[in-house]
This record gives C-alpha cells, sequence and structure tokens, in this order.
C-alpha cells in the first residue's frame, strides 16, 4: 500500500485540469518510480522462487508461497488508491513483513525480497519506525543463512546492509519528490487563481475607466455646451426680440448680421466641442486678446460699457486658458441676461503662483447662497465654472447682494494644465 498517506499520489489534491508541461514531467517522473518499485518486487520474488526451486523446495511450496506474497503486494496496492488510511497501510505492511518472514523460513533464496520490504517501510512508515522495521527485516536477512546452512559470510551481512540503507534512502527521497510535487501543484493552483482573480479586477477596472471617462465626457459636453452654444443661443434670441421690437431698419439689420455671426460662431463651437478642440477664441491668439474681443462684443450687442485690465502674464497650459476663457464666457452671459448692469470690469492678473480673473458689474446683484441649490432656478453655470477650476487646482469666488452688483474671482495655479 505504498500510496497511503505518508506516500501521497499525484491525484490527491485539486490541481488543475491541464498542468503546464513541467508538472506533466514531475507527474511522469513519480509514476514511474512507482512502476519500478512493482517492476523490482515482482522480479525479486521470480529470482527467490527459481533460486528455491533449484536448491530443493518443492515446486507447489515456492509457487504458494509467491503466490501468497505477490497477492497481498498487490492488494495493498489496489487498496491505496482507494483509501489513505495510514494506519491500515501499515498493518499491510506487517503482514506483507510477516508472509517474507514464512518464505524465509521455507528458502533463504527469499531473503532478496528484503529489498522490496525496506523500499515500501520508508513509503509506507513514519521514519523512526521505518528505522525500526528495517533494522529488524536486516536482522531476519543476516540470520536466515546462519538458520539454514549453520554458516554465513561478510557478503550476507555488508550487502544486505548497503541495500537496506540505499532502499531506505530512495524511498524517503521519493516521498520528497512527491511533496515537492504536491507543493508545485499548489502553487500553480494558486498561480492560476490569482491570474483569474487579476483577469477579473482587470476587468473590473477597464469597466470602471470607462464609465468614469464616459461620466467626464458629458460633464465636458454639458459644460462646454453652456459656456458656448447656450450662450450664444441666449444672446440670438435676445437680438431677435429687439429686432422685433424695433422700427428701424437699420437696428434690424445690424440685429441680423449679429445673429448671422452668433450662429456661425455657435456652429463652430459645436464642431470644436465634438471633436475637443482649443476654443475659436483661443485659436492662434492670447487668452487677453480673447477677452478683449469678448468684451468687446458685449458692448455692441447689449451696449453695456466694458472695460479689460490685463498684465503681462507668464505662459498658462492650454487646459487653464480654456478654463478662465469659458469662466470669462458664462459670467459675461450672466450679465447679459439677468444682471441689468450698465458698466463690467474685467481684470486679468498675475498673482505670483496663480493667474486671477476678476468680473465686476454694477447691476442688480443676486442671493450667492441660491449657487448651492441646483434647480430650475438657474446657477448651473457659476457651478460649472467652479467645478472646472477646481479641477485644475483653482476655485471661485463670487461676491454679490440684492441691488449692489456682482463681483466674480476666478483663478488657477501656474501649470495648471498641458
Amino acid at each position: 500500500m505504498p500510496s497511503s498517506s505518508s506516500q501521497p499520489t499525484p491525484s490527491d489534491d485539486g490541481a488543475a485540469a491541464a498542468p503546464p508541461r513541467r508538472t506533466r514531467t514531475w507527474l511522469n517522473l513519480i509514476g514511474s518510480i512507482r512502476i519500478g518499485q512493482a517492476l523490482i518486487t515482482v522480479v525479486l520474488v521470480v529470482i527467490g522462487t527459481v533460486r528455491a526451486t533449484i536448491d530443493g523446495v518443492p515446486l507447489p511450496w515456492t509457487l504458494a508461497v509467491s503466490a501468497i506474497f505477490l497477492g497481498w503486494y498487490g492488494g495493498g496496492l489496489l487498496l491505496g488508491e482507494r483509501t489513505d488510511d495510514r494506519r491500515l497501510a501499515s498493518w499491510w505492511l506487517l503482514g506483507l513483513t510477516l508472509i517474507w518472514a514464512g518464505a524465509v523460513a521455507i528458502s533463504p533464496e527469499y531473503i532478496w525480497l528484503a529489498f522490496a520490504l525496506w523500499l515500501l517501510a520508508g513509503f509506507v512508515l513514519p521514519m523512526r519506525w521505518a528505522v525500526v522495521l528495517s533494522i529488524l527485516i536486516l536482522a531476519g536477512v543476516i540470520a536466515a543463512p546462519v538458520l539454514h546452512h549453520g554458516t554465513t559470510t561478510y557478503a550476507y551481512v555488508i550487502g544486505p546492509l548497503v541495500g537496506g540503507v540505499f532502499a531506505l534512502g530512495i524511498s524517503r527521497g521519493y516521498l520528497e519528490l512527491v511533496r515537492d510535487g504536491r507543493e508545485r501543484r499548489r502553487l500553480i493552483a494558486s498561480l492560476v487563481s490569482a491570474q483569474e482573480e487579476m483577469s477579473a479586477l482587470q476587468d473590473e477596472l477597464a469597466r470602471t475607466q470607462r464609465a468614469s471617462g464616459a461620466s467626464a465626457e458629458r460633464t465636458r459636453v454639458s459644460r462646454d455646451i453652456h459656456d458656448t452654444v447656450a450662450q450664444s443661443a441666449s444672446s440670438i434670441g435676445m437680438l431677435s426680440r429687439s429686432a422685433l421690437e424695433s422700427d428701424a431698419d437699420a437696428d434690424r439689420i445690424r440685429a441680423l448680421e449679429q445673429i448671422g455671426a452668433l450662429a456661425a460662431e455657435a456652429l463652430a463651437d459645436a464642431r470644436r466641442i465634438v471633436n475637443d478642440l482649443m476654443p475659436a477664441e483661443l485659436d492662434g491668439t492670447a487668452l487677453a486678446d480673447a477677452l478683449r474681443r469678448m468684451l468687446q462684443r458685449l458692448t455692441a450687442e447689449t451696449g453695456i460699457a466694458a472695460t479689460l485690465h490685463a498684465d503681462d502674464l507668464p505662459a498658462l497650459g492650454l487646459d487653464a486658458e480654456v478654463a478662465l476663457l469659458r469662466t470669462a464666457q458664462s459670467a459675461l452671459a450672466n450679465v447679459r441676461t439677468h444682471s441689468g448692469a450698465a458698466l463690467v470690469v474685467a481684470t486679468l492678473a498675475d498673482a505670483g503662483d496663480a493667474v486671477r480673473l476678476d468680473i465686476v458689474d454694477d447691476g442688480r446683484g443676486f442671493d450667492p447662497s441660491r449657487l448651492e441649490a441646483p434647480g430650475a432656478g438657474g446657477g448651473y453655470g457659476l457651478r460649472a465654472m467652479r467645478a472646472r477650476l477646481r479641477e485644475l487646482g483653482g476655485g471661485l469666488d463670487v461676491e454679490s447682494a440684492q441691488g449692489d452688483g456682482t463681483a466674480l474671482s476666478a483663478y488657477v495655479p501656474l501649470g495648471a494644465g498641458s
């Protein structure tokens, strides 16, 4: 019963159904050792039977002893494939040893089978008991010639001693191979499990990144639409109403020209939003020049006096320029639509480690506490400005009161945005 718990078999634990090539080679080696052990036992039984028969032992006796030994041995192998009861394996080996002792009592030629018993002792028993049984078997091997022939030689002592040590060493080494193979399979199963878990985590991360990217893209598009296309549409609405209310053909023509320009600009902004390009106002120009043109347009369309004070600024990243430009667009759209102001003053200043944009009007003002309460009453533009600036490490401050105008201050740190 060499495949008991003291001699683990390659199929004991749940390794992968298709182990890698190196693992299969290892398992083949272990299986070859077990087959070799069984073949050695059969060969030794045949040798003992033939030599005992030649020495004059009746053939029925030798055949009966050989059949009993091989039957017990083969039964143990078959039983070992179905159970790993260590105590049962120990009793099986003890029974096989007693059968061997009976065979040696019939003929000393059966001492050859001691080699197979030494192998099995190392396989089945703990090391301590394997050594004890091996010593007892060695004593039987040495005593057999004396009991049968009345004498012995050094060969009958030194040969079995070397053979017993060799066999015991082989069996213990085999067990180490089996344990190493089991550990290899455990590690491979652990690696496969870790790889599957990593693959699942990567899939989850990819799904999260896709969802995050989609959310960021929706946020970008909604902000840009609010700051560009929506503002242009609002201005077109105001100009169309003023044109309808005016009796002068010149005012209507001017309003239609402005509506046409705003429509073309809105179309360009829509295309650039889809393609995620820089704002048309920054295309080939500086931020201060873009702000100045926006203020001039505000004056031309609404009559509100607008002034820009701009410092010489260090180089800004594109993201920072876009954020400040969109903030100015949204703020001026609020001035145009809600403030009723007569004067707007914009300041673009170098604040040392940041760039600050201040826009102040003398309009009717509002309650800033409503900014944090989204709803049908508006406030999306200011919340979008604040969110865009915070993404770059900047911020937005708003001061206003009913009848006292509005002051808006936006800032981004230098180096924010490539």
